[in-house]
């Protein structure tokens, strides 16, 4: 048995594919057979691409705070 070669998606496929598991219907596992991915593999992408979003969020409003700050001088 030989192993097949990583496969590599790039960021926004795996947006895409995050994206797909809001719509009505659609489970994670039918969502990741559809795609030929893992369902832990896209659970994965959903879970990291909702850190970066609170990553950001909070990056955010910590840049906004400082503005805040500096125009208050």
């Amino acid at each position: 048995m030989s192993r097949q070669p990583r496969r590599h998606f790039t960021a926004e496929f795996k947006e895409q594919a995050a994206a797909r598991l809001s719509e009505p219907g659609a489970s994670q596992t039918s969502v990741a057979r559809e795609l030929g991915v893992r369902p832990s593999q896209l659970k994965g992408w959903r879970l990291e691409l909702a850190a970066a979003g609170s990553a950001e969020a909070s990056w955010r409003q910590q840049a906004e705070a400082n503005l805040a700050q500096l125009l208050a001088i």
